[in-house]
């Protein structure tokens, strides 16, 4: 294997804070907002708890966008994390984060949302559920509507990055009209009964363990977020749009999911949340009727479908960067000569993510493991904004994070709150996790010392 050679082409800032902030927002509503409250409200029991889960997990979610904010503006490069963990820690640690994200979490992340689409469409066409044939798993004609979605999505997001911004920006500004006009019809007076704030399940959890259950719910209807540092290569202006998009987005997104809940619950009881997965739908259909239950999935598909092309746009990136620095495939870090994207990236990460989708059942259990490595990760990406502080003191900042150095501690003290209270339930799961980030290990060796060896002379 050759050492990386030079580049004759370059991404193109292409992205808007319009297309930026979108990101933020479109990447991170998917469809938890839809349905972790039934889960939460099943750990902690009482509204008020949960609304308190809510706001901690929006409050941990905010530092880290104010952490990130100052990272994305002193390198705006493509990659996002995998920067900041290569700058901080050194080019292993950028490879783990890389790694991961490639095989398990955001193509896992493509899958899951793929699968979450063509099950919210199977409620209009429920002959998505049947099987069309068997290669040694079956297949469902969903699946193959899943693979084409994220075919087209590819494709467009292969054509231009400002093509991809400009289909993110229509579906999240789509998506956030629809879920304000739920939330609206949540908060209708006549047919609500404000009681329901006080009800309770009297099945949940409760206790220190169902609090951190809920907050890990909540962080997952949180996360994504950061998808958008992944593109800070192609954003207009980033030391000024991005610190402004991951902020401006990130406290957009906790007053949606604090309105939400609050139409929610202004409708049902904690018991009937409890009871029912698909919390707005059975909402819309107390209030509306069938079309109302009909208008929320149409929401919910809208808001994976921006999710989905999120992923893609972001996710790309990553392996994007590290093929650049060598410790990769060397063709995945090519740049269309006419599109002037990571067009290879995008073909690799979409195939991946259609594979993923067929072996979905699998993977299901696959994707949980590797959550507790990405933590961790997360986390210590926060962290670099201290590391980083004494490690390249003169590092350009044109942002600097409000309330430093507690902003980033604070954060990365709820991570490691996460790590503990996820090793003591599920620590099979966890030391999987590890052992799935590990096998990257003998890959990083390989490309690591393949670009540091001469190229021969003949």
């Amino acid at each position: 294997m050759q050492p990386p050679e030079p580049h004759s082409h370059s991404l193109k800032r292409d992205l808007g804070i319009w297309s930026a902030a979108a990101i933020v927002v479109g990447t991170t509503i998917g469809s938890g907002i839809f349905l972790v409250p039934h889960e939460m409200i099943r750990n902690v029991g009482h509204p008020s708890t949960l609304f308190l889960v809510w706001i901690f997990g929006g409050i941990l979610t905010l530092f880290g966008a104010l952490s990130y904010a100052e990272l994305s503006a002193a390198m705006p490069e493509a990659g996002g994390e995998y920067v900041y963990l290569r700058e901080a820690y050194g080019p292993f640690w950028g490879f783990v984060y890389g790694w991961t994200q490639m095989w398990v979490a955001k193509s896992g992340s493509i899958a899951t949302l793929a699968a979450g689409l063509i099950r919210a469409v199977s409620y209009f066409v429920p002959q998505l559920n049947t099987v069309c044939f068997t290669i040694g798993i079956p297949i469902t004609y969903g699946q193959l509507v899943a693979i084409a979605v994220i075919a087209i999505l590819g494709y467009i997001n292969y054509s231009g990055v400002k093509v991809g911004g400009e289909v993110q920006v229509a579906t999240t500004v789509a998506k956030v009209g629809l879920i304000a006009a739920i939330i609206v019809v949540g908060c209708l007076p006549g047919h609500g009964d404000v009681g329901n704030y006080g009800s309770v399940f009297s099945g949940a959890s409760g206790g220190i363990a169902g609090f951190f259950a809920a907050l890990v719910a909540a962080l997952w209807a949180y996360d994504g977020w950061n998808n958008v540092s992944m593109v800070s290569g192609e954003v207009k202006n980033p030391q000024r749009n991005l610190p402004l998009a991951l902020i401006a987005g990130t406290c957009g997104i906790i007053a949606i999911y604090l309105l939400a809940n609050v139409g929610y619950f202004h409708i049902l009881s904690a018991d009937t949340i409890a009871a029912k997965e698909n919390v707005a739908a059975e909402m819309m259909h107390n209030v509306l009727g069938d079309w109302g239950a009909r208008v929320a999935t149409i929401t919910i598909m809208i808001s994976i479908f921006a999710a989905l092309n999120g992923s893609i746009l972001s996710g790309a990136r990553v392996p994007f960067a590290m093929a650049r620095d060598g410790l990769f495939f060397r063709r995945i870090g090519d740049i269309h000569p006419k599109y002037r994207t990571p067009h290879v990236s995008i073909v690799a990460l979409c195939v991946w993510g259609a594979v993923l989708v067929l072996l979905s059942g699998k993977y299901s259990e696959l994707f949980t493991y590797v959550i507790f490595a990405s933590v961790i990760l997360y986390g210590m990406a926060t962290a670099s904004v201290i590391v980083l502080r004494y490690k390249r003191p003169d590092l350009h900042r044109p942002y600097r994070t409000i309330g430093y150095p507690f902003v980033p501690i604070l954060f990365v003290a709820g991570i490691v709150c996460l790590v503990i209270s996820t090793l003591m339930k599920s620590p099979k799961e966890s030391l999987i996790g590890l052992g799935i980030v590990a096998l990257g290990v003998p890959f990083y060796l390989f490309w690591s010392k393949a670009k540091t060896q001469p190229t021969s002379l003949k």
